[in-house]
């Protein structure tokens, strides 16, 4: 919504770089106002934003709203999603940064082992916890998530590798005949797309919308290309030589 931003307190010159104003999602109520908003008031509404909040204002409620002037993405998009991951990576200019100790992000505590980086190049870069990249990687503007195993000699570039949700032992997947190991496979290479939890991509495959496909549906494939960004839906499996 287009409106004059300097009613929430922005100064003309902001005001005019920021003249849109976007709903977070975030709201503050008493206990007690909700259950009479929703039991009685507005018994049939399904949203705060659209119905309950405009709604009782006309009823005289007291109705605020609090200027957030700092970081904020609306990732409502995988486009969206890929760039504001792929943004912190940025060392000199990064729209948000982890390292402010005036405003420090907390996780769930894993108790993970440090990552492990074996002879590899790995430049602009965010590397989770527990990670084993194996020799030969070049990575580069790239994020790459938890438990992340990527063999030996691959490339990776401008990609958001979302790692695994649990380690898995290298004799679980022996055992199982044509059974792909958890990871990246060697020799793979993945250009601009973002790798879900838990995928299986065996040697020597390339993820790299080699045909500039800007949007296609092959989730059966385990496949989906949005805005040209290949993404490789979680749990999928992309056997050896695969190229996409």
């Amino acid at each position: 919504m287009k409106v004059d931003t300097t009613t929430l307190g922005l100064d003309p010159q902001t005001a005019a770089k920021k003249p849109y104003m976007a709903s977070m999602g975030i709201y503050v109520i008493k206990a007690k106002v909700a259950s009479e908003l929703l039991m009685n008031k507005f018994p049939t509404a399904n949203d705060f934003g659209s119905e309950i909040i405009p709604q009782a204002k006309d009823l005289g409620y007291k109705i605020q709203a609090y200027l957030y002037d700092d970081y904020w993405e609306d990732i409502g998009t995988i486009k969206a999603f890929y760039n504001a991951n792929l943004a912190l990576t940025d060392p000199e200019t990064p729209n948000f940064s982890f390292y402010d100790k005036d405003a420090p992000i907390y996780t769930m505590s894993r108790f993970l082992p440090p990552s492990k980086m074996v002879d590899a190049d790995v430049t602009r870069c965010v590397l989770g916890d527990g990670c084993v990249i194996h020799p030969g990687c070049k990575i580069n503007n790239s994020v790459i998530g938890l438990r992340a195993v990527v063999n030996e000699d691959c490339t990776i570039e401008n990609a958001l590798i979302m790692g695994t949700d649990y380690y898995e032992k290298p004799d679980e997947c022996e055992l199982v005949p044509g059974c792909l190991p958890m990871g990246i496979g060697a020799g793979s290479v993945i250009r601009k797309a973002i790798v879900d939890k838990n995928v299986r991509i065996g040697p020597n495959c390339q993820i790299i919308n080699k045909d500039g496909v800007m949007e296609s549906n092959r989730e059966d494939e385990g496949i989906v290309i949005k805005d040209g960004i290949v993404v490789v839906v979680k749990d999928a499996i992309l056997m050896p030589n695969t190229i996409i």
